[in-house]
């Protein structure tokens, strides 16, 4: 096997640019507000001329959306590699989604994610915009698996719904995670995060995104926070776990089959009955 080239100067330069106005851009929504930073202003903090941030992304939403994205294009690259083994397509998913996890920065990709997800949830534009780039992955995924495995008859909902379902896994397992680092890090309002709209992010992600998703059950009531700059403060120096989220997802995913044998029975004392 040979080693892969090295990547040259002005792809390091390119990432370095995008990562710079990702951070900055979180930094300063988290500090002042998604509508109290300009496009402009961003630019200049960074450096970098309008021509370049629109070489990397499509508007202000998307750069703040980036480290969802980020995870769910991850996800559709391991989605195309993944040994199928003969499992069940939510496990196939899983391990996919665990892989591109794994690929994520642990301490600056974790906070930043948090950081995305707090935004979101109280910046409706962000919110359409997951809600498309989660479709637009959702789409791309059932491709790949049509393609490599043939899960993609007409009328056939299976593979759909089995997409669906993990990222409704991964927005519990956010859920619960977003909650524990908000304890941790003594931020109640970080429990809020998982209202956002994600990947598939894929998000329907959606940081791959999996990017963008609303209205997650059973997330703590909000907590009216502590000013805004505490959060970014809080979680560089208490970076959240990246293991701690992957333990979660799976723990989600095993709790798929469970929620779909539940059924209703009769309710007593008018109080709805779950057998």
């Amino acid at each position: 096997m040979t080693a892969a080239p090295p990547s040259s100067l002005r792809e390091r330069k390119k990432r370095r640019t995008r990562q710079a106005l990702i951070d900055t851009a979180l930094e300063l929504f988290t500090r002042r507000g998604f509508g109290g930073v300009t496009l402009d202003e961003l630019c200049e903090e960074v450096e970098v001329s309008k021509r370049t941030f629109f070489r990397t992304f499509t508007s202000k939403e998307d750069v703040a959306m980036a480290p969802d994205q980020d995870l769910w294009r991850a996800f559709l690259e391991e989605l195309e590699t993944v040994d199928p083994g003969g499992r069940p397509l939510v496990e196939l998913g899983r391990d996919a989604l665990l892989a591109a996890l794994e690929r994520m920065d642990d301490e600056g990709w974790t906070r930043r994610l948090l950081l995305s997800r707090r935004l979101a949830e109280r910046t409706p534009s962000m919110g359409a915009h997951g809600l498309q780039f989660c479709e637009a992955t959702t789409q791309e995924a059932l491709e790949i698996l049509d393609r490599r495995f043939g899960l993609g008859a007409p009328g056939d909902l299976r593979p759909r719904l089995a997409v669906d379902m993990l990222i409704a896994a991964f927005r519990g397992a956010v859920a619960g995670w977003a909650a524990q680092v908000g304890g941790a890090v003594g931020e109640a309002g970080v429990a809020g995060v998982a209202g956002v709209a994600d990947v598939a992010g894929v998000a329907g992600v959606a940081g791959v995104g999996l990017a963008g998703v609303a209205d997650v059950a059973g997330v703590a009531d909000r907590v009216e926070p502590p000013p805004r700059q505490d959060l970014a403060v809080r979680l560089r120096v208490e970076p959240p776990s990246r293991q701690d989220l992957a333990v979660r997802l799976r723990a989600a995913v095993a709790a798929l089959p469970g929620s779909l044998a539940l059924t209703t029975g009769p309710a007593a004392d008018d109080e709805p009955a779950v057998s």
